[in-house]
């Protein structure tokens, strides 16, 4: 007779390998991590791979860092993911007197669930604890329990898949890019659908806006500063660019029932040659537009473009490009990569069958349900946007913490996810491959 795998049964497994995940998710964030130098933190995650006896543990040209369960039984393979990277700490004085790497555990005021208001709870403070290091720490240890009930033989009827990858934070999605075109296929492995360790607040997530940066260009010519008369500002020249597109463009944008509006944000302005003396001829406004499902970054790239043609008509002196740009990284590795800023949207159905297994399986340990949508992007642009498999976001961190001098995981939710991920995972393997179809 096959082994019954319940709720029980996992929480008194949960007892047994709890406090080893807080000390893991303590390590990680003690681990800096920046893109780019995300080896140190790499070797961590491999070695605890490997002490929690997963079946195979690997790293790939590009850094990433593979751990798989093999199932016993044909069945889906879910892929539970992170990143290995985090942004900068920023300026120390606002970190409220915590060390960004100290990974300090205190009782401290936090939020709840919904934002509504804040509560007393036990949580891990430092940079990444809710990007990603609390989340990917609940899902490193929901496989070693899944390892686990396999060598005890309770049978597994799909295979549980963790990846950590690089390069997240950059924007161009590098690390998922190279894991799902190259890693992969090279390693003759596969997935069926992807759980995301992004901050998710013990809700299901089920998409977001896609975002690509453009970069557009305003052109004069240069003359002394004594003389400005003499030249074009291309400075002032953006200044009708950067009016229309906030106060014409940015309303007429499209939204959508469950992701909201599509957004505009002009970020960064640059202007060249940038010298006390000398009038501009070149001004740079780098811009941060987050899409809708059904818009495509070509045809906004012509939404900039029509900006510059009407003013090109009103104005003889008037010019200026726009592109969509293009980043370049370089791995701890050593491997360098260029690749487009552009993200695309997605979002998965309620009614979708990996989600309402996902559901299921939270149900089975008793949480409530509730569904939302990121605000920000994730690599799942990637494998849901462009390779259109099921993913949703599933974790213990609150989105309003990351990249913020507050960040910060709730310990009380990451044993909670720790359940959550492991009943996932049973419910979804129980299904079949039918949660593997497309979004």
């Amino acid at each position: 007779m096959e082994k019954e795998i319940n709720k029980s049964l996992i929480e008194s497994k949960i007892s047994m390998y709890k406090d080893g995940m807080i000390d893991f998710a303590i390590r990680l964030i003690q681990t800096k991590s920046i893109s780019g130098h995300e080896k140190n933190v790499a070797n961590l995650y491999i070695k605890e791979m490997n002490k929690l006896k997963y079946d195979e543990v690997f790293r790939d040209d590009i850094g990433n860092v593979i751990g798989i369960i093999y199932g016993d039984e044909t069945g889906p393979t879910i892929m539970y993911n992170s990143h290995l990277d985090h942004v900068d700490e920023g300026e120390l004085s606002n970190w409220e007197g915590y060390d960004p790497y100290g990974a300090l555990i205190d009782v401290c005021e936090v939020d709840n669930q919904e934002k509504t208001q804040k509560e007393m709870s036990k949580c891990i403070h430092g940079r990444a604890a809710s990007d990603v290091k609390g989340g990917a720490a609940v899902q490193i240890y929901s496989g070693a329990i899944i390892a686990s009930l396999k060598k005890e033989g309770y049978t597994l009827k799909g295979t549980f898949m963790f990846t950590g990858v690089v390069l997240e934070e950059t924007g161009e999605n590098l690390g998922m890019r190279y894991l799902i075109s190259k890693t992969l296929p090279a390693h003759s492995l596969d997935y069926d659908c992807i759980v995301s360790s992004e901050a998710t607040s013990l809700k299901l997530y089920l998409g977001h806006r896609g975002r690509t940066e453009y970069l557009v260009t305003t052109y004069g010519q240069t003359s002394h500063g004594s003389a400005p008369w003499l030249g074009i500002n291309a400075v002032y020249k953006a200044l009708p660019y950067i009016e229309e597109m906030k106060d014409v463009l940015y309303p007429s944008l499209p939204s959508d029932h469950d992701l909201g509006q599509s957004s505009i944000s002009l970020n960064i302005i640059e202007c060249s040659p940038g010298a006390l003396s000398i009038v501009p001829d070149k001004c740079m406004l780098s811009i941060d537009r987050r899409t809708i499902p059904g818009e495509k970054s070509e045809d906004v790239k012509q939404q900039f473009q029509n900006i510059i043609d009407k003013l090109s008509e009103k104005d003889s002196e008037f010019k200026a490009t726009v592109e969509i740009k293009q980043g370049t990284e370089t791995s701890y590795t050593g491997l360098k990569l260029t690749l487009p800023k552009d993200g695309l949207p997605w979002k998965i159905e309620k009614e979708h069958p990996f989600v309402k297994a996902a559901a299921e399986g939270l149900k089975a340990v008793g949480q409530e349900v509730k569904y939302d949508y990121w605000i920000f992007g994730t690599d799942m642009s990637v494998t849901a946007g462009i390779y259109n498999k099921p993913c949703i976001g599933y974790s213990p961190m609150q989105e309003q913490y990351a990249h913020t001098p507050y960040d910060k995981v709730r310990i009380d939710y990451m044993k909670t996810a720790l359940e959550g991920n492991i009943s996932i995972f049973f419910s979804c393997a129980n299904t079949g491959k039918i949660i593997g179809t497309s979004i």
